[in-house]
């Protein structure tokens, strides 16, 4: 399929899930017949950008990718063929769904189902507050966690941003980071994203609007810092962020738009800044890594040396490459000197892994990566109470605070 054929079908999509089925199929039908795609362009009109919930081609799913679509009556789910010899048939069996007005089963994207919990359970003492930023690029509400421990002393801020289709709840469920907190005392943010800027609630991350400092999703994000470390007294130099999936490809956007703000980055099965610029470019580098910058270029506000930064990613990631996650680290590396050490374990649930860390000439670890073994698209060590989590893995919360707590700006 071609870039211009997988915008008419994802314009096709967006036009669905609006409810607007005749200017859907007005758009396919131009595809079949190789005409130009709809003239009005999402960016110009202000509309929300296209979902990111896909899952990759699979044994279930053969050479296509799925999208999962959102509603009831005109919930659909298309199949995007990688092969530009079965595109009319993709397109025609979409078009007909349409036309009947029915619906096909739906896979999940980047993160997962959002499934409703239980709220989850505060220590005497503690706080999981309901919150909001705004500014001229939007809002967005978050939830800040203060520990029992908190008693007006400064404390580090560790920044979480969430999956698609998640929820802070449920990141905070699944990560069990609020439990860190407890044991370890800090505050922890879960900036949310809201659902009227993706369907799926998937952070914009494959924008090239919202891969900029002081622009769109980063500055909402970095304006959520901020507002926090203006409210509660955070410990000056000690503000880390990390994400999964999606929310991993946002930490790394600001580890590189804002690295005077965050001390050091989490990216766990996410993607580097830059590694795509729209929806064509997304899907390639979810499958086979995209072309992020890679000379420095791209920072703002630090002078010299890495972005610390900690990588987790399955070697058997079917939602995005396992690839990106080394060219997380080449990105934050830079063209930094550092010394290399590798060595493997196995968690208590069995899974395998080799981490690798990279060291200064002081021995201070500044980048580390965690290659794990047989483990696909889940936060590791994670807990079942939330979704899209791999508890048989090394914990990746702990190791990414430990890892977080050894670096300050």
């Amino acid at each position: 399929m071609n870039t211009q054929s997988k915008i008419q079908m994802l314009e096709a999509t967006r036009l669905t899930r609006e409810g607007r089925l005749h200017e859907a199929m007005a758009v396919l039908r131009r595809a079949l017949a190789g005409g130009p795609a709809s003239p009005a362009a999402d960016e110009a009109s202000g509309r929300p950008s296209p979902a990111l919930d896909m899952v990759p081609p699979s044994p279930a799913t053969g050479d296509a990718w799925t999208v999962r679509q959102s509603g009831a009556a005109n919930a659909v789910s298309t199949r995007i063929s990688m092969s530009g010899a079965r595109l009319p048939d993709a397109l025609r069996g979409f078009l007909d769904r349409l036309a009947q007005g029915g619906g096909a089963r739906g896979l999940d994207g980047l993160a997962g189902p959002t499934v409703a919990r239980a709220p989850l359970p505060i220590p005497d003492g503690a706080r999981f507050d309901d919150r909001s930023y705004a500014n001229a690029a939007g809002s967005r509400a978050y939830k800040l966690y203060v520990p029992s421990g908190y008693q007006g002393q400064a404390l580090p801020l560790v920044v979480m941003l969430h999956g698609c289709t998640q929820s802070p709840d449920d990141f905070a469920a699944g990560t069990r980071m609020n439990d860190l907190a407890e044991e370890q005392i800090f505050f922890v943010a879960y900036p949310a994203q809201a659902q009227s800027a993706n369907a799926s609630r998937c952070w914009n991350w494959f924008n090239a609007g919202d891969q900029e400092r002081d622009k769109g999703e980063p500055s909402l994000i970095a304006g959520i810092t901020r507002q926090i470390m203006r409210d509660f007294p955070v410990e000056p130099g000690r503000v880390y962020i990390a994400g999964l999936s999606a929310g991993g490809a946002a930490a790394a956007i600001m580890g590189s738009t804002y690295p005077d703000l965050y001390a050091a980055i989490g990216v766990h099965s996410g993607l580097a800044c830059g590694a795509a610029s729209d929806i064509p470019s997304a899907f390639a580098a979810m499958r086979q890594g995209g072309f992020p910058a890679v000379d420095g270029s791209h920072r703002h506000g630090r002078s010299g040396g890495p972005v610390p930064t900690i990588v987790f990613h399955g070697d058997r990631d079917m939602i995005v490459n396992p690839l990106n996650g080394d060219q997380v680290i080449a990105q934050s590396k830079a063209e930094a000197v550092l010394r290399t050490t590798v060595s493997r374990g196995e968690a208590p649930g069995e899974i395998s892994y080799t981490r690798i860390v990279q060291a200064d000439e002081d021995g201070r670890p500044v980048l580390e990566q965690w290659v794990l073994h047989d483990a696909g698209h889940a936060w590791s060590g994670g807990s079942p109470a939330g979704s899209y989590t791999e508890p048989r893995g090394p914990d990746a919360s702990r190791e990414i605070m430990r890892f977080f707590l050894q670096h300050r700006l």
